[in-house]
């Protein structure tokens, strides 16, 4: 019986999987056109998996070697000699599991350094078309052999483009790490010292063609998983709905999408959904063994530029423009967990975003040191999460620490304090996230999903009674696309004392939307 899969590449005998065809013929038109490329991006998004399906693709047309550099070790990349050897027995491993009719090998004894080893290639890629690919390359990529072996693989690429020898028909390296930055990265680390002139960004691999395919699974490709799965299963599921609101949590990143499935298929009784989805995201999130959200974590806590810039995007509401020379965001970007989006950097998925969310309130909090005398129970009736007396007792619990506080700290800080109010009375049970396309330095909607229920809190900072009416719209807008008929409005006035309202009473609007207004 098959299963979804997040362990290793997928198999169309034992897995569901997306219908990815479209990207393979894309990818497929580069290997014809002969381009070297190198496929970039972040963990567990489907690189082998889409290697192994680009080799099932290409095996009738072309001899693919499909090698990889995980677990390879230091001694395969300590001299030439042993580089060569142990590149050259895997090729010959690679050839043997796909082909019982190729009889030359690729293995060499005589082949004992990177210029017998460019002859070799040469002779051996004579009047066939080989296509080399290699997973995990940045396992080993930073050492100045393997920046040679790009060398003669450059060298190579250029000399038969001129018409002069034979090589790999095309070469697509798979990894996390940007492979044109490994001679910045190396001689960064210490370990390549530049020759008299060397350029540092003349990185070996500047030959490859830009990789422009989309990795990431939209709607339409979630729900052809779905299909398949449906035809066994007959669930009955919307299948549209649920690729839709997969891809709502995800934004299509592999590994999540496959994980929200099969945490609903072995989890929840196949609840398919929009609640079991919501369900699946929060069993996702719980999970202390899953390894991106671990990896996540632990990019943002080793660096202090990145931890800086998710922590001013997700509490702060600041809007970045986008610059990948930007060292931060170059190293969002290529572990996955930052994108562009309308010209400015954005958190990837909500997935990533509560995630990363909860890490620094939780952080922020230990700093701080504040305290939250409101307990869960106060808030939480027979499961129901109550918001409003939530926001009545914030707006107390807020005079009472900090009242005091000046202007400038609570303009700033003030969102962050909600959200450490907040984060400890939804003790587990559900999880929030800010709205994306609200966010910035004056206004973000909080959505909350509470056992079922979903709550809308727009956070905003008072500037003047002219803009009261133009919140109620916006927050009416956002109610109406989420097809909720409750909102919740949170002002935060930084006037002096004299002029400030300070409130908590609801209003009705027609259709019978209503909107909680508070002002502390």
């Amino acid at each position: 019986m098959r299963e979804f899969n997040v362990a290793g590449n997928c198999s169309k005998g034992k897995h569901y999987m997306v219908d990815t065809g479209e990207k393979l013929n894309k990818i497929k038109n580069m290997v014809d056109r002969g381009n070297y490329f190198t496929i970039n991006r972040g963990r567990q998004y489907g690189k082998t998996t889409t290697l192994y399906l680009l080799r099932e693709m290409l095996k009738h047309e072309y001899l693919c070697l499909k090698i990889s550099f995980e677990g390879s070790g230091e001694v395969m990349f300590s001299s030439e000699a042993a580089f060569c050897e142990s590149f050259l027995c895997m090729l010959d491993s690679a050839q043997n599991k796909i082909s019982e009719t190729e009889t030359t090998t690729w293995q060499d004894e005589s082949v004992t350094d990177f210029m017998k080893l460019n002859t070799h290639i040469s002779a051996l890629c004579k009047d066939r078309k080989v296509v080399l690919l290699v997973d995990e390359v940045d396992k080993s990529s930073n050492n100045q052999i393997f920046l040679h072996f790009l060398g003669v693989l450059r060298n190579k690429y250029l000399a038969r483009n001129a018409g002069d020898g034979h090589t790999f028909h095309s070469v697509i390296l798979a990894g996390v790490n940007d492979i044109k930055n490994i001679k910045q990265k190396m001689i960064t680390s210490g370990t390549h010292t530049p020759n008299s002139g060397e350029g540092i960004y003349n990185s070996p691999w500047n030959i490859a063609a830009k990789f422009k395919v989309d990795m990431s699974f939209n709607p339409a490709e979630i729900e052809t998983m779905l299909n398949d799965y449906e035809n066994e299963h007959s669930t009955g599921m919307d299948m549209t709905e649920i690729a839709n609101e997969i891809y709502n949590y995800t934004n299509g990143y592999p590994f999540l999408v496959s994980s929200i499935c099969k945490t609903i298929d072995e989890d929840l009784d196949n609840d398919w959904t929009a609640n079991g989805v919501q369900e699946a995201v929060k069993i996702i999130l719980d999970d202390n063994d899953n390894t991106l959200l671990g990896n996540l974590i632990k990019q943002i806590k080793d660096d202090a530029e990145l931890a800086a810039l998710v922590r001013s995007l997700v509490i702060f509401g600041d809007q970045r423009p986008f610059n990948i020379h930007d060292n931060a965001i170059n190293l969002g970007c290529m572990y996955g967990f930052l994108e562009r989006k309308n010209g400015l950097v954005v958190i990837s998925n909500k997935i990533f975003e509560i995630c990363i969310t909860s890490y620094s309130i939780v952080r922020e909090i230990g700093i701080k040191n504040e305290t939250n005398p409101v307990r869960s129970s106060e808030v939480v009736k027979n499961s129901k999460f109550d918001m409003e007396t939530c926001l009545r007792k914030f707006s107390e619990h807020y005079y009472e620490l900090f009242a005091e506080r000046d202007a400038k700290f609570l303009e700033r800080e003030g969102r962050l304090l909600f959200l450490s109010y907040l984060k400890p009375l939804i003790n587990g049970v559900g999880f929030y996230y800010i709205e994306a396309e609200t966010r910035d330095s004056r206004r973000m909607d909080i959505v909350l999903d509470y056992n079922k229920e979903q709550f809308i809190v727009e956070l905003k900072i008072w500037d003047g009674e002219k803009h009261k009416e133009e919140a109620y719209e916006q927050l009416l807008d956002y109610m109406k696309y989420k097809n909720i008929d409750t909102g919740y409005l949170l002002t935060f006035d930084f006037r002096k004392e004299k002029n400030k309202e300070r409130k908590a009473e609801w209003v009705d609007f027609d259709g019978g939307k209503r909107i909680f207004d508070v002002v502390v």
